[in-house]
C-alpha cells in the first residue's frame, strides 16, 4: 500500500469516528459540542474526498468501472451521514437513512479493499 492509501484510510476512519461522536452528542443533547464536531466532520469529508481523488487518479486506468462505483458509493456514504445528522437535529425518523448509510458503507469498504491498493478479500 502506498502513502496515499494510508492517508485515505486514516481520513475515512477519523470521519467515521467523528460521525459517531456527533451522533452521540446529538442524542445526549450537547448541541454546542455537536455543532463543533459536525463542522470538523465536514472538513474531514473534504479530506476524505481529496485523498480518495488522489487514489482514483493513480489507479483509474486499471479498474475504471469499480472506481466509478466506489466514488459514487463514497459520495452516498457522506450524503447519508449528513442526512442522519440533519434528521436527528430535526427530531425526525432516520431508520431508513441509517440502513442506506450502512449498506453504502459496506459496499464502499468492499470495493476499497477489493481494488488493487486495498487488501484482497
Amino acid at each position: 500500500m502506498t502513502a496515499s492509501t494510508h492517508l485515505h484510510i486514516t481520513t475515512w476512519v477519523i470521519t467515521l469516528i467523528l460521525f459517531f461522536v456527533a451522533v452521540g452528542l446529538q442524542k445526549s443533547g450537547n448541541l454546542k459540542a455537536q455543532k463543533i464536531v459536525h463542522m470538523i466532520l465536514r472538513l474531514f469529508y473534504l479530506l476524505t474526498f481529496a485523498t480518495g481523488g488522489m487514489l482514483v487518479h493513480l489507479m483509474f486506468s486499471s479498474y475504471p468501472v469499480q472506481y466509478v462505483l466506489k466514488v459514487i458509493f463514497g459520495i452516498l456514504v457522506i450524503g447519508f451521514m449528513e442526512m442522519v445528522l440533519a434528521r436527528m437535529k430535526k427530531e425526525k425518523k432516520s431508520s431508513i437513512i441509517w440502513i442506506l448509510f450502512i449498506v453504502s458503507l459496506v459496499i464502499v469498504l468492499y470495493l476499497g479493499f477489493y481494488l488493487p491498493l486495498g487488501f484482497r478479500i
